[in-house]
């Protein structure tokens, strides 16, 4: 297919997507189903059923049944066994369920037998996130990475072998038919992996031209992460005035932005907004977005925000950690911010005070605590020192001076512009060469 093509087709689908999104279309009314393996693990499995109804509302649908299939292991065949399936499938008929979401991954052979039994849309966590992303990415990088992921996903559940060509014979007349519909589907899908993955790779060397900049510039990176809808982009918003669109949804955010924050003290740093973890994000999404998350490893410090409403917020620094931790970015250093302390109830707060004394509380809607947040950040990066190269005039013995102060000088070098110095000092000191930074 052509470049054009693609840019032909790309029209097509914006302004399908644009009409569609004018109409009153009607949303999917969805059934939710989880699996709880004992008896003590029913409240985790409620309470991830009900954060799968958050993921399927913003997904476009209407969780209107629920309900957690008690199981010590998963049946191979059906996930729930014959029994409770063919309950779920009466109830499913009698609500005129459209779709049901399973809070699970399931094999392709699962999701087959489902959706043949239920004859409705059968989905699992993984294509559930994978929707939303679909939606909410805007930017091209955004939008290859989540296409990406999908291809991954939906690769091993091509039915049948489709790994060889139906061939009869090498000679005339005894050629078979050629590829199958499975196989040509097959190929085409691994041929658009790989132009994505190539084209990824320019992206990221860009990325990496632009990571390397920042850090030549002598300011530090804070990167904020945290559990999906935990205000991330409001804090961002309230501490740079960036203007990101900031929505009560999971995922709302999935392109990182970068832009400059004031700190007390004349400091100075670049402040990265990044997508949203949730509970066992899918291997495919995290992959894909690599890229982007890495961005997070890349970090001076991670601002780690949490909602302090939230239920469950230790879940949610936990699954949190356990992505930091795939992408390498677990040795960061890390404040803990918890956030909306607005909403949240008293006794969460002084709660959440006694398991993390050392966190700061927020309210990114008010402002509240921020003028502290930014004392810690500077804190933080205090302990932090940065590698430096500047060129001082030879007129300017007084910042040689300066470096040797505050700093350890590395190496000198004498040229017909000046002295090219390599120095290592405490971000905090950094603004203060930022002039003679070659």
């Amino acid at each position: 297919m052509t470049d054009q093509t693609d840019r032909h087709l790309t029209r097509q689908r914006q302004r399908l997507t644009a009409s569609v999104t004018d109409l009153d279309v009607a949303r999917q009314r969805a059934m939710l189903v989880g699996l709880a393996r004992s008896k003590g693990d029913a409240a985790r499995a409620e309470a991830s059923l009900t954060e799968l109804g958050l993921l399927t509302d913003t997904a476009g649908s209407d969780p209107v049944v629920s309900e957690v299939v008690r199981r010590e292991r998963p049946d191979p065949a059906t996930f729930i066994g014959k029994g409770k399936l063919s309950e779920l499938v009466g109830r499913s008929k009698a609500e005129d369920i459209d779709v049901v979401v399973f809070d699970n991954e399931l094999s392709p052979a699962q999701q087959r037998n489902l959706q043949h039994a239920f004859a409705c849309d059968v989905v699992d966590r993984v294509a559930l996130i994978l929707d939303i992303f679909a939606q909410h990415a805007h930017t091209k990088e955004g939008m290859l990475q989540v296409e990406l992921a999908q291809h991954r996903y939906r690769l091993p559940r091509l039915r049948g072998k489709g790994t060889e060509l139906s061939r009869l014979g090498a000679g005339i007349g005894t050629r078979g038919p050629g590829e199958t519909k499975l196989e040509t589907d097959r190929r085409r899908i691994l041929d658009r992996v790989r132009k994505i993955e190539r084209e990824l790779k320019d992206v990221k060397r860009s990325r990496d031209t632009r990571s390397k900049r920042r850090k030549a510039s002598g300011d530090p990176v804070v990167a904020i992460v945290g559990y999906t809808n935990a205000g991330k982009s409001t804090l961002f918003n309230f501490m740079t005035d960036a203007g990101v669109l900031v929505e009560d949804r999971l995922f709302a955010t999935l392109d990182s932005t970068v832009r400059k924050l004031s700190l007390p003290h004349g400091h100075t740093a670049l402040v990265s907004d990044t997508v949203g973890f949730v509970r066992d994000l899918p291997h495919e999404v995290v992959e894909a977005f690599r890229s982007t998350l890495e961005e997070a490893a890349d970090a001076d410090l991670l601002l780690h925000l949490v909602d302090a409403a939230d239920a469950d917020p230790e879940r949610q620094i936990a699954s949190v950690r356990e992505v930091l931790a795939e992408i390498g970015a677990e040795q960061v250093d890390e404040i803990v911010v918890f956030n909306k302390t607005d909403v949240a109830r008293p006794e969460a707060i002084e709660r959440l005070h006694r398991l993390y004394p050392d966190a700061s509380f927020v309210s990114a809607v008010t402002g509240d605590g921020v003028e502290d947040l930014y004392e810690a950040i500077v804190a933080g990066l205090d302990r932090k020192t940065i590698e430096l190269f500047i060129l001082i005039p030879y007129e300017r013995g007084d910042v040689l001076a300066e470096a040797h102060q505050v700093g350890e000088v590395l190496d000198v070098d004498h040229s017909d512009t000046g002295t090219a110095v390599t120095v290592r000092l405490p971000h905090a000191e950094a603004h203060r060469f930022r002039a003679f930074v070659a």
